[in-house]
């Protein structure tokens, strides 16, 4: 099980946030926020930043925070620690299988691989030969 102390979280604001984003976008069903309460979180922090409403599709459920600012961080900050603090959560608390994720993007990482060596070939020599690089 891990867990993360949201008024002490040992990491970065961004990561923090973008973490915590994540965690409520996650579906995993062993987390101690409920659902509602992530789709709210999230919603709030999505309405930080655009002036449309936010994505139904689960895969559209993405901060992007590279244009926004430091004060716009913080109010994220300050939006994740009062809705979690309302409901009486300070620890967040998740367990997820490392396994699943890595068995699932595996074929799509091998992929992404051999489309790199075709743009990217190894090095040749004048006769076209690979070259030994050490």
């Amino acid at each position: 099980m891990q867990t993360l102390d949201i008024d002490h979280p040992e990491m970065p604001d961004l990561q923090f946030v973008l973490l915590v984003a994540a965690l409520c976008t996650s579906g995993l069903p062993q987390c101690n926020v409920p659902e509602a309460l992530r789709a709210s979180l999230f919603d709030r922090c999505w309405t930080l930043i655009h002036e449309c409403p936010p994505p139904t599709k689960v895969e559209e459920r993405v901060l992007d925070l590279r244009a926004w600012t430091e004060v716009t961080l913080d109010a994220m900050l300050e939006t994740i620690r009062s809705v979690l603090g309302s409901s009486g959560i300070r620890t967040l608390t998740w367990e997820h299988s490392l396994g699943e994720t890595i068995r699932t993007s595996a074929p799509d990482s091998r992929s992404a691989i051999e489309q790199l060596r075709l743009l990217y070939p190894p090095p040749t020599d004048v006769a076209g030969r690979g070259l030994d690089i050490d």
